[in-house]
């Protein structure tokens, strides 16, 4: 009988005694990949060339087909192919409309000269009479990130951008988060001819705008958008992770190595259980007391490299990274529950970033209280009273809120230990937000109106999609408990409302302060992370560093 060799898992995973210590993370595309040229002629030697067009403002009385009319070096290139932009414009009026719904595209149109293959693709931007929103740009990226992928063999692209569309450095930026955002495809746990890699023999793409590019500050925006592009792939890494793999533990590690590669902007400090008793966080530490790995308090602080800062904010991010229900324990969804950190991983996604991008500025406080909501002897159960770190004592009512209760003592850390000027908090709090609006939009309830606009306009720019949502003050008469200060929830009625009035509970009053529920949009049921909440979280702090006149 031979001698077995020890098995090799094919990705770092827990061993029968020991749970996982690391998580992976997903190696995203070169940044050398996406580049700019003003050469239009440079398109001659690709093997792909999508043509970006806007689609003639059509009159709402007039029942015409309106004819394709290409301009600029779309019209060159249409005349150099004999009319074939043309024809296959028209020849797909009913579903492409000339390229007025931002993101569409036409089919590939294959001209062969001699033995060699060239490919065209026309790429919808709208309508002329509309201005060009985050939204399009964001349409734009992912769908040349798309086309790239799914046309095989492609190893180079040129994108023609019309003048309207521009090359300012916003306009790169975005289009440049989500192409690489696009390519994102998580192969930590698969093996074999399972992995799949993404535009596998594409080595060059390039944007081609008409007019000018300042070839430096093109750069430089586009380098912004593989940033905010990194942050994303973590978030949704943190996401994707299944729990044997992503823990308490492994996700403190995850934060130490986001601090070990930020050039000394970030400094990470982890609370153990001691540090977090010594304290008073009875709330967070009572949610973690039936797991198998101790609680872990997260905490990334991000000074600018020069020291001048214009504000102090905090940034909490739930991060539980399994919830059962504890001893109300859940009876659907509980698949999915790996996500129930999806707060923290927006928040650690955007430490990535905003260290990537050496935001100025601005002193940001990234805090994480880490823990798993499970079932043992030492689990909290329903009718415990357990006390906060503000001395709040709060009455369980049901240990499937435990949400908040990590992230009550999270705030007030943030709050008075830290001394924040400003916060906000994501979380995938509630399926109450989730009922009240869908699986696209964040909630976000707030007291303060400078801030709910704020955030507001942030969602418009970065595609993070949100909706203000009411703080009824009359619900407080749901939280109130007969032997505590508080219980941690109400009736089922209004439950994501009376979250977010729980957790105001925990912060200065006075101070700004947001409760963004993201239970929704955090997760897909076709791919799974979505990456919500990074780039919300990073333009928010990149705003915050703005000098105020």
């Amino acid at each position: 009988m031979s001698e077995s060799k020890e098995f090799i898992a094919p990705f770092t995973t827990w061993t029968y005694d020991k749970p996982c210590e690391e998580m992976s993370w997903t190696e995203p595309k070169s940044p050398s990949l996406l580049s700019v040229s003003s050469d239009a002629s440079a398109a001659d030697d690709f093997d792909l060339v999508i043509v970006g067009i806007f689609a003639p403002a059509k009159d709402d009385e007039s029942k015409e087909e309106l004819k394709p009319a290409l301009a600029g070096a779309a019209a060159d290139l249409d005349t150099s192919l004999g009319g074939a932009l043309s024809a296959v414009m028209e020849e797909n009026y009913k579903a492409f409309k000339h390229g007025a719904s931002a993101g569409s595209v036409t089919p590939t149109i294959r001209i062969f000269d001699g033995s060699k293959s060239k490919k065209y693709i026309l790429l919808g931007l709208g309508t002329e009479d509309k201005d060009v929103e985050a939204a399009t740009l964001f349409k734009v990226g992912s769908a040349v990130a798309s086309a790239c992928n799914d046309e095989k063999k492609v190893k180079s692209c040129a994108v023609l951008m019309p003048s309207k569309l521009g090359s300012a450095p916003s306009t790169l930026t975005d289009i440049s988060s989500s192409f690489y955002s696009q390519l994102y495809a998580d192969n930590r746990y698969r093996t074999g001819d399972k992995v799949t890699v993404t535009a596998e023999d594409l080595t060059s793409v390039v944007l081609v705008p008409e007019g000018d590019v300042a070839d430096e500050e093109a750069t430089s925006a586009l380098a912004a958008g593989y940033s905010i592009s990194q942050g994303i792939y973590l978030t949704k890494d943190i996401v994707n992770a299944p729990h044997n793999v992503l823990n308490s533990i492994s996700l403190a590690n995850t934060a130490r190595k986001i601090a070990a590669e930020s050039g000394g902007l970030i400094e990470c400090t982890i609370l153990g259980k001691d540090e977090c008793e010594k304290r008073g966080m009875g709330s967070f530490l009572a949610v973690g007391r039936g797991s198998e790995t101790e609680p872990q308090f997260i905490h990334l602080a991000y000074k600018p490299k020069d020291g001048k800062i214009n504000k102090k904010v905090g940034i909490i991010g739930k991060g539980v990274l399994f919830d059962t229900g504890g001893y109300n324990i859940k009876t659907a969804m509980m698949g999915l529950m790996k996500f129930d950190c999806g707060g923290a991983a927006a928040v650690l996604g955007a430490a990535l970033t905003i260290s990537e991008l050496a935001l100025e500025g601005v002193e940001a406080h990234f805090i994480v209280a880490a823990c798993e909501n499970m079932v043992n002897e030492k689990a909290y159960v329903p009718s415990d009273v357990i006390v906060a770190s503000n001395g709040m004592t709060i009455e369980v009512d049901n240990t499937d809120a435990e949400g908040r209760l990590t992230m009550a003592d999270a705030l007030v850390y943030a709050d008075k230990e830290i001394g924040c000027e400003d916060i906000i908090e994501l979380s995938t709090l509630t399926g109450a937000c989730m009922v009240a609006l869908g699986t696209g939009l964040a909630g976000v309830f707030t007291q303060n109106d400078d801030l709910a606009n704020n955030l507001s306009d942030i969602s418009k720019v970065t595609g993070d999609k949100s909706w203000r949502m009411p703080l009824e003050q009359e619900y407080n008469d749901q939280l109130k408990s007969k032997i505590a200060d508080i219980k941690n929830c109400g009736t089922r009625y209004g439950g994501a409302i009376t979250a977010g009035l729980f957790l105001e509970n925990f912060v200065d009053k006075k101070k700004p302060f947001a409760h963004i529920d993201i239970a929704g949009p955090v997760w897909s049921d076709a791919t799974g992370a979505t990456g919500f909440g990074s780039k919300l979280v990073t333009e928010w702090v990149r705003r915050k560093g703005e000098k105020k006149e």
